[in-house]
């Protein structure tokens, strides 16, 4: 549910057991505790979107050596996404499928309301569409397109929910992992029909045999990376960022072994680049849980069929340091309140970009701490990741 994702979806008892807003965060209403800090140099969203895209297209130039037939299809599902948001914002915004703003979250997000959401059905067909075309309907292609809409589909029900009543309760915590966990068994029995290994592989420790032990940890990654996702998009242009700064990464992982699904991850991530031309700061649209579910299932995709869920992990270190802050924010409220009666707050609200925002940063500013944090993962992953193959070859 962006702008303000629900971190009740991570434990679904949560909303029955205890619905006190301190639960997330601050007591309303949640203002800043601290002075904005003044950038050395100016950040806005336009200028962030345009570094992600400059990084992105310099990673793709560096791994196709100069070819520049690959970026095609980033290239169109970036144009695609971009065209299709100018037509489908509008739209939406007609459709009066605004946000609802939680009142207990950061007072500077009020002024969000009414901005068109569920707009992951802008940008993701779009990425789809592409992918399916160029890679000519190749199987592992077609699995993860198919988990991505399954997924997205949850989250369009989820925004649909939200748009109807008008308020930021679209389904239940508890429908929404029941789905996800649906989806994700589904997807278990493909990838054993498909003859997938049950083992994941490491760099510096080779495969790792899991037997049995591979299922609960796709069902994990599957329904993890959905909520680590949704968590994120809190900000505008702050999961799409992210997200495409990660696929890119996470292509360029699984592109010696599998180079069609390598094209699936980098459409994703050039649809993002589109969306952010709309999403970027002051953002037009949100992604909605339509996007950041979507989003979540292309991701565990990638990683479970390329084999490098190890990648997703490292590089994707933001979206784990998002879901962590909201399970820890959690957990320690109902501890102190099971201890003292009264419940207590690591961090002024999670996730933690709230925190960092209601401690004086301004909103371009922690999204482009988070996207700078995503860059050096994903350049110290892709390098660790050489540095040991060559290793390896030499050894």
């Amino acid at each position: 549910m962006s702008p303000m994702s629900d971190p009740q979806m991570l434990d679904p008892s949560l909303a029955e057991a205890d619905p006190d807003p301190e639960v997330i965060g601050v007591d309303p209403p949640a203002t800043s505790t601290s002075p904005e800090i003044t950038p050395a140099f100016p950040l806005s969203g336009s200028v962030l979107a345009g570094l992600v895209g400059l990084g992105c297209l310099g990673v793709l130039l560096s791994v196709y050596e100069g070819d520049l037939q690959p970026l095609i299809p980033v290239l169109l599902s970036a144009g695609g996404a971009a065209g299709w948001g100018w037509i489908g914002v509008p739209w939406l915004r007609r459709w009066k499928a605004g946000q609802v703003i939680r009142e207990d979250g950061p007072q500077s997000h009020l002024s969000k309301a009414g901005t068109p959401t569920m707009g992951g059905i802008t940008f993701i067909p779009v990425a789809l569409l592409v992918a399916l075309i160029w890679t000519q309907g190749q199987a592992q292609v077609i699995a993860a397109a198919a988990l991505t809409l399954a997924y997205g589909a949850v989250g369009w029900w989820d925004d649909w929910r939200v748009i109807q009543r008008q308020s930021n309760k679209g389904l239940s915590p508890r429908q929404k992992l029941l789905l996800q966990l649906g989806i994700a068994v589904i997807f278990c029995g493909w990838l054993a029909w498909s003859g997938v290994s049950w083992s994941v592989t490491i760099p510096g420790l080779g495969v790792i045999p899991l037997s049995w032990g591979f299922w609960p940890l796709v069902v994990f990654v599957l329904v993890g990376t959905n909520n680590a996702v949704n968590l994120t998009d809190g900000m505008d242009g702050l999961a799409a960022g992210v997200i495409a700064i990660l696929t890119m990464g996470l292509g360029t992982q699984v592109l010696p072994m599998d180079p069609q699904l390598a094209i699936f991850s980098f459409c994703i991530g050039g649809s993002c680049l589109g969306f952010l031309i709309h999403n970027r700061n002051p953002a037009r649209v949100f992604m909605g849980d339509t996007g950041s579910l979507g989003l979540g299932g292309a991701l565990a995709a990638v990683a479970l069929m390329g084999d490098c869920l190890w990648a997703l992990a490292w590089m994707g270190g933001v979206l784990v340091i998002e879901a962590i802050s909201v399970i820890l924010q959690v957990s320690y409220f109902k501890y102190t309140k099971r201890q003292t009666g009264e419940g207590k707050r690591l961090l002024r609200m999670s996730p933690i970009h709230h925190h960092l925002e209601l401690g004086g940063w301004s909103e371009t500013q922690v999204v482009g701490v988070l996207y700078l944090i995503s860059a050096l993962l994903v350049g110290l992953g892709w390098g660790l990741d050489l540095w040991l193959s060559k290793a390896a070859f030499s050894g």
